[in-house]
């Protein structure tokens, strides 16, 4: 048997991962257009001063809540490598009128459960805290189909509460814009825990105590962090799968690019070198909108689907100081900026603080997170470090030059899981029944993070070779 996977992102990757040690497949290869293994997941560890900046271009944790990521270190012999965020400095600001203002504590799954941290803030208005608290008494929705996060979340708590606290920790996680983006696909418990009890507030404590009586401890022995990352950033998890799928016999090959998929008695994968390869499963762990293209020819209907899915385009911009320089202590993990401020950044995150050992001893390093659904943001790296630049004088009054500085810049990058995405879904899930051994991963369906890329491959693998054991074995 042959297993072609086409795109050499972590899902891909992971994809081959778990074929290999399923011993299912004669001959596995793995098809990356670009020059790097990695996707998304870049880091460049720069040497400075008896140390080094590690600076993430994409993602720089994943979520421990979810095993699949730490699952998949453990297994490649990183788990004694994989670090939480540092547990002194916590603090998280909101950009609010130009004022950075701390997040309030008590903060279950997005959902304020603190009443005397709601009661103090200066987020909400005392009209808008008499508004959040009618969650206690509102009358639940009966389901009527999919709704809005935005839409879900003001008839809940109100309308203020929304923009000036759920909206930018949402914007943080999928840079979408909440009045668009499908509450079934993104955060279908709120709905559940309307349902249940009454109240999101109520719900989110009540999940909070049974989560603490059902997990005692962390993910990680000693370690207490939500979030997770290896010693010298993510790209330690691609240079260890990589180096697995080598030593495992996996063609791993780069700088090569699909331009279609056909089938017949088996797969076809039509290179741009006018060469082909046979397969008899493939999987597509490619964006959505590519993997619509590739499939074009062969199955109009899931091309359409796949090419139905909107993506947002978004930079990450990385400066470096000593921290002498700086005017404030950097106290916390960042801030977060809602859309209604009219800040072309999203969001930025004290790096240094954050994970104290991303830089020297003596500097600091900070991210600036650019581009959200319906923004239109500069796309070179001069104009998006000048827009950092600017962002961080407004809000830190930092005006000495950093000293190290990376740009990376993501085309469409960010699915946007918006209203009718439950819809596509099954659509492509009904195209997909008809063709037995073709399977999709990434994070274009059900889930953007690691973990979930990192399990969208391994349900791939299931999907391909459950397709395969029930094709019936002519006799010759």
């Amino acid at each position: 048997m042959k297993l072609v996977i086409i795109g050499g992102g972590i899902a891909g990757l992971s994809a081959a991962y778990y074929a290999s040690i399923t011993n299912y497949y004669s001959e596995i290869a793995v098809l990356e257009s670009s020059s790097r293994w990695g996707g998304k997941i870049t880091t460049d560890r720069v040497p400075f001063a008896y140390g080094q900046f590690i600076i993430e271009g994409g993602p720089d944790t994943f979520l421990a809540t979810k095993p699949y990521a730490t699952a998949l270190c453990k297994e490649l012999g990183l788990g004694e490598r994989l670090h939480g965020t540092n547990p002194n400095k916590k603090n998280t600001y909101v950009l609010h009128r130009n004022r950075l203002l701390p997040l309030p504590d008590g903060l279950a799954m997005m959902i304020p459960t603190n009443v005397e941290a709601i009661l103090k803030t200066h987020l909400v208005s005392w009209f808008g805290k008499a508004r959040m608290g009618l969650d206690f008494v509102l009358p639940p929705h009966s389901p009527n189909g999919d709704e809005s996060l935005g839409a879900f979340v003001s008839r809940r708590l109100g309308r203020e509460t929304y923009e000036n606290l759920i909206e930018p920790l949402m914007s943080g996680v999928y840079a979408g814009d909440g009045d668009a983006l499908s509450l079934a696909s993104t955060f279908p418990y709120l709905r559940d825990l309307e349902l249940k009890y009454g109240s999101l507030a109520r719900g989110a404590l009540q999940m909070r105590k049974q989560s603490v009586r059902a997990n005692g401890h962390s993910p990680l022995q000693g370690s207490r962090s939500a979030f997770l990352t290896p010693t010298t950033g993510l790209a330690e998890i691609v240079e260890a799968l990589v180096k697995y799928l080598e030593s495992n016999d996996v063609a791993l090959r780069l700088n090569t690019r699909a331009d279609s998929i056909s089938c017949s008695d088996t797969w076809h994968v039509a290179l741009d070198t006018r060469k082909s390869m046979q397969a008899d499963s493939i999987i597509l762990a490619t964006p959505a909108y590519v993997s619509g293209t590739l499939l074009a020819s062969f199955d109009p209907e899931l091309a359409s689907a796949l090419g139905s899915i909107p993506y947002a385009s978004t930079a990450t911009i990385s400066l470096a100081y000593k921290q002498s320089d700086l005017p404030r202590d950097l106290d916390g993990y960042g801030y977060i900026i809602p859309r209604r401020e009219g800040r072309r950044a999203l969001a930025t995150t004290w790096t240094s603080t954050k994970f104290p050992h991303r830089a020297p001893d003596g500097y600091a390093l900070i991210r600036v997170f650019v581009g959200r659904a319906g923004q239109d943001i500069p796309w070179n790296e001069k104009e998006l470090l000048g827009l950092a630049k600017e962002e961080l004088n407004l809000t830190l009054g930092i005006h000495v030059e950093p000293l190290v500085s990376r740009v990376f810049m993501w085309d469409k990058a960010m699915p946007q899981y918006n209203l009718g995405h439950p819809e596509i879904l099954e659509r492509i899930d009904a195209a997909l029944e008809k063709h037995a051994g073709l399977a999709l991963a990434g994070n274009g369906y059900r889930g953007i993070g690691i973990p979930d890329c990192i399990h969208s491959g391994e349900l791939a693998i299931k999907k391909v070779t459950r397709d395969l054991s029930r094709i019936p074995i002519m006799a010759t």
